[in-house]
């Protein structure tokens, strides 16, 4: 218990002691002092500590000692608030240094990074999708002005994930305006509008990411939507819908032909054929 007891103490003490090492440095106006211990606490991963000291340390070195060490204080400011979580504000200090340092030693990275930071901060498909966009234009910036980079592999394979997450964003808004045109039971303004909406929205996916893993997904809530339009459909328009669902059937089977789903593109085929008389 007494060995407890000491050991709480001494580090308490050691604790107290690094607090006050910390503020000793933080009044400090030996600016070097203050540089050389914020590198050490951001290479002890004190990345809380190297932030505080540097965030008014990126102003002073541009004019201390020739501004030798603006440079890499402003990328460690922006490394130490990455490492530390807060990734809006790592994306906004990368930025600044490839901005105020075009052809600095460590705008490649700089780069590259606020990719990364953009990336951190991209919420899961069925939320707002700016931080999303916001990654993949900063990885594309970063791929045409370092095409040999080291880092390009890896820009690539999170600029495509992303893409891949824009994706599923639009596939369940396609996929909502379908549910919703049928909630409502009868045909009305309402739930057309939102199985027209399905088919724009899945169209429009199609044609920005013709190769994605959902293509078939698409095209079967396009087929399911032409299909429902025509079932519901007024009057006047019931033929040249009923038409149209036809040849979406047709193309999806001749573009899915080994599709859990061919059964029913048939099924609607038979459909049409009554009705349309072909």
């Amino acid at each position: 218990m007494k060995m407890k007891m000491v050991i709480t103490a001494c580090m308490a003490l050691a604790l107290s002691s690094c607090a006050g090492e910390f503020n000793k440095v933080f009044k400090s106006q030996d600016y070097d002092y203050r540089y050389e211990f914020a590198k050490q606490c951001f290479a002890q991963g004190k990345y809380g500590q190297a932030v505080t000291l540097l965030q008014d340390m990126v102003t002073v070195m541009k004019g201390h000692n020739g501004g030798d060490n603006a440079q890499e204080s402003l990328y460690m400011l922006a490394m130490a608030e990455y490492m530390s979580g807060d990734y809006e504000s790592a994306a906004q200090t990368f930025r600044k240094y490839t901005t105020s340092y075009p052809k600095g030693i460590y705008v490649e990275k700089a780069s590259f990074y606020v990719g990364e930071s953009l990336y951190e901060s991209a919420p899961e498909p069925r939320l707002d999708q700016s931080p999303t966009n916001g990654a993949i234009n900063a990885y594309q910036q970063f791929l045409d002005l370092f095409p040999d980079s080291e880092l390009r592999p890896e820009a690539q394979r999170k600029l495509f994930e992303l893409q891949d997450k824009l994706i599923m964003k639009e596939y369940l808004n396609a996929k909502l305006y379908f549910n919703l045109g049928g909630y409502f039971g009868n045909i009305n303004d309402n739930n057309e509008s939102n199985y027209t909406a399905c088919i724009i929205t899945a169209q429009n996916a199609l044609k920005y990411y013709p190769f994605t893993s959902l293509r078939e997904d698409f095209s079967l809530l396009i087929m399911k939507s032409k299909f429902q339009l025509a079932e519901n459909s007024s009057e006047e328009k019931l033929i040249d819908r009923y038409r149209d669902a036809e040849d979406e059937c047709y193309g999806f089977i001749n573009e899915f032909p080994d599709s859990k789903n061919k059964e029913l593109a048939e099924r609607y085929i038979a459909k049409c054929k009554k009705v349309v008389g072909d």
